[in-house]
């Protein structure tokens, strides 16, 4: 059988699932395809969309340690995080570029994507540790305050899977914190201990649901009171690693956000109700109850926020409208329970993984493996939905950032009073 008939039969099978939590895993059978078998066979680097604003680009990874968080797991006996700060960059810096993932977490990563679809890719096909992004490693930070933002993943995601939407944010003049969620999603710390996270096979239940949101809100939590301690002076790297130059004078902390994808959306709401320094935030296609379709609601959803929040969702996962398909009753719920400023938008022809880079990226592994044959448009539709990912990331970036700048900079929005013709894939559900 041939790799394009096989990419043809994961289609068939399913692939079209559209949430981690929901996917299911069909890998392909070694004996069928396998690297060391396909003399064509290389792993693929990928080009990451290139950032909008005008800043250069700079990140650093800390290690931190809640001491308050008992870990009998780890070797300091506390919860252990690992974190990376993406921020505007001294131009002149001439520090190498950031790899997209550390080596162990590409390979996770890679066995995971390659093992959910039996689509006909080997293992080994994406080649995460050796594509660049366009950040320079602990590069000095531009000497003025900026707005931060933090982000958390998806189930069972790493925190460099939206790298696209972060690193425009951070050219655009924000610091983006992105955290690792320990025993969740995959997390390498230095030194080379690695802690793979939740298996892919694993479907959440509600109870290990809320138990999440809780974990990662009070990391989030935990992490901004680091960045207060950084503004102060300190330096709360575990390893005592150098900070970059001027990261104490960029963090402007009475401007702070936060946005999550999918569980991480849930869980950016829930931090927003406990933790009144977070001033505004937004859920990229993330459910705010326990279970999906039978709840419970979460607390947010019943109670709502006084921050500014977006939800932006896909075709098909939440709506705020009853008798739609997919309809959302926590959404609804926490529209007709926000007392701030609201949002509701949808990202027509998307699939929920189109609120990552698994849009770009495996629409480059398929056009490397299979040129420009038609059935990866089929495939893609099925994976991420019809939009197009060029499309697709860029609408992403520019209502991300637009609510951000309303939001933390106060400047009003055009682009979010309503449809757009400049952004047809994006629709007001409310």
């Amino acid at each position: 059988m041939s790799r394009r008939a096989v990419l043809a039969g994961g289609l068939g099978l399913g692939v079209a699932l559209t949430s981690p939590a929901l996917a299911q895993a069909y890998p392909l059978d070694p004996d069928r395809f396998t690297a060391q078998d396909d003399p064509n066979f290389h792993p693929v680097t990928f080009r990451l969309p290139a950032p909008t604003g005008r800043k250069a680009l700079g990140t650093t990874a800390l290690h931190l340690i809640d001491q308050s968080r008992p870990d009998p797991t780890m070797p300091s006996g506390k919860r252990e995080l690992m974190v990376s700060l993406w921020y505007p960059g001294s131009v002149a810096a001439a520090a190498p570029l950031a790899r997209y993932m550390p080596k162990r977490t590409a390979v996770e990563v890679d066995e995971a994507w390659t093992g959910e679809y039996g689509l006909a890719v080997p293992t080994g096909s994406f080649d995460f540790a050796n594509t660049e992004t366009h950040s320079r490693v602990d590069a000095p930070m531009q000497p003025i305050p900026h707005p931060v933002v933090l982000f958390s993943p998806g189930y069972q995601y790493s925190r460099f899977v939206n790298t696209a939407q972060v690193e425009d944010l951070a050219s655009r003049g924000y610091v983006v914190v992105t955290m690792d969620h320990t025993h969740e999603t995959p997390t390498e710390f230095p030194g080379g201990r690695f802690l793979p996270g939740v298996p892919a096979s694993q479907l959440p239940d509600p109870e290990f649901t809320r138990k999440a949101v809780e974990t990662r809100t009070a990391d989030s939590r935990f992490v901004l009171d680091q960045l207060e301690r950084i503004v102060r002076g300190d330096n709360p790297d575990m390893d005592g690693k150098n900070l970059p130059p001027g990261l104490a004078g960029g963090l402007d902390l009475q401007r702070i956000g936060m946005f999550g994808f999918s569980l991480g959306g849930y869980a950016t709401a829930n931090t927003l109700l406990e933790d009144r320094r977070f001033a505004a935030g937004l859920d990229l296609d993330g459910t705010l109850q326990d279970d999906p379709a039978k709840g419970p609601l979460g607390e947010v959803a019943r109670k709502g926020l006084d921050q500014p929040f977006l939800l932006f969702g896909s075709d098909t996962s939440q709506r705020t409208d009853a008798g739609k398909e997919y309809y959302d009753k926590s959404w609804a719920r926490f529209w007709e329970e926000q007392r701030g400023w609201k949002l509701n938008l949808g990202l027509t022809g998307a699939k929920q993984k189109a609120f990552t880079d698994f849009q770009f990226v495996f629409d480059q592994l398929f056009r490397e493996i299979y040129g420009e044959d038609e059935i990866i448009t089929s495939v893609m539709t099925a994976l991420v939905g019809a939009v197009r990912p060029d499309r697709s990331v860029h609408a992403q970036r520019q209502y991300i950032a637009a609510f951000f700048d309303q939001n933390l900079r106060g400047r009003p929005e055009l682009l979010l009073r309503g449809d757009s013709p400049k952004f047809p894939e994006i629709h007001f559900a409310r």
